[in-house]
């Protein structure tokens, strides 16, 4: 009931974010030029539509955008209420709800939903945590730049500054165009089971999709810690699991910065999924043995 439940609580709580935040938002606005209000606005409103919509088409893409727009949300709001002009009730009720939001968006049951979106009927995605040194920095200047450039070329070219807003244009086309791209890869990593086994899909860690047929696959199950398996997890946060099989599939490393891969064959590896619990109950289900 959860589960079915879920998906709606993320659209109903994103649906009234014009109600909850923009008067917080409009009382900051206030003392800017009709441009800059217009424009903000106007923006505002085709985030908040286009963000909507992925939450109704739930598909990686629609996980991208609202995952870089949500954040958004949350800087308008503390950039309005540091104003002085919103009133406490306005102010606390925008802050709270846009945190919340980003909660709700950045939680692994949101990843999980969005990545199905476009999965076949017997199929099952769960994605892959993000490698952990982009977490301490990278990842964060990656959105600033991705979400924080073409707002700022807005604003300047909306307060006539044209100079200025030109050159943040440039550079947000860059960004969007090279940084969007880095930030989707991160939208497109999960472990799928399928009804021939289970696909390792991770283009930071293998060159192309590897299947482990059923037939091959020992165990699934938490990574001891001392153990020896070939880690693909990218120093991901959470519980590695480890996949034993029978024999040795071949699969094709892939190498920063080189054009070609390491290839080679393993029997046994390691992956970091966001959800472990949801991604072993799936495995028993499908008649996995779970280690």
């Amino acid at each position: 009931m959860l589960q079915r439940a879920f998906p709606w609580v993320l659209r109903a709580a994103w649906a009234v974010i014009p109600a909850v935040v923009w008067p917080a938002l409009g009382e900051g606005l206030r003392r800017h030029s009709d441009a800059v209000r217009t424009t903000c606005a106007v923006a505002a409103w085709v985030v908040w539509a286009a963000l909507l919509l992925a939450t109704l088409v739930p598909h990686p893409v629609g996980l991208t955008a609202t995952r870089c727009g949500s954040p958004l949300v949350f800087a308008a709001a503390v950039a309005a209420v540091a104003t002085g002009r919103p009133s406490v009730t306005a102010s606390a009720l925008a802050v709270a709800w846009s945190i919340g939001v980003v909660v709700l968006i950045y939680l692994p049951q949101t990843g999980t939903l969005f990545v199905n979106g476009p999965a076949y009927p017997n199929e099952r995605r769960f994605p892959l945590a993000p490698p952990g040194a982009l977490l301490l920095g990278p990842l964060e200047l990656a959105w600033l730049l991705a979400a924080g450039l073409p707002v700022a070329a807005l604003l300047l070219l909306a307060a006539r500054a044209w100079v200025p807003g030109g050159i943040a244009l440039v550079l947000a086309v860059a960004a969007v165009r090279y940084l969007g791209a880095a930030l989707h890869g991160l939208s497109r990593r999960w472990v799928v089971f399928v009804p021939a086994g289970l696909v390792l899909h991770d283009r930071m860690t293998l060159v192309d999709p590897v299947l482990f047929p059923r037939a091959t696959i020992e165990s699934l199950g938490p990574a001891p810690a001392d153990t020896d398996s070939l880690d693909l997890t990218q120093r991901a946060p959470g519980l590695a699991l480890e996949l034993i099989l029978r024999t040795k599939v071949p699969m094709e490393r892939a190498t920063p910065g080189k054009r070609r891969g390491e290839e080679g064959a393993s029997a046994r590896l390691l992956f970091t999924p966001t959800r472990p619990g949801a991604v072993l109950a799936e495995a028993a289900r499908r008649g996995v043995r779970v280690a």
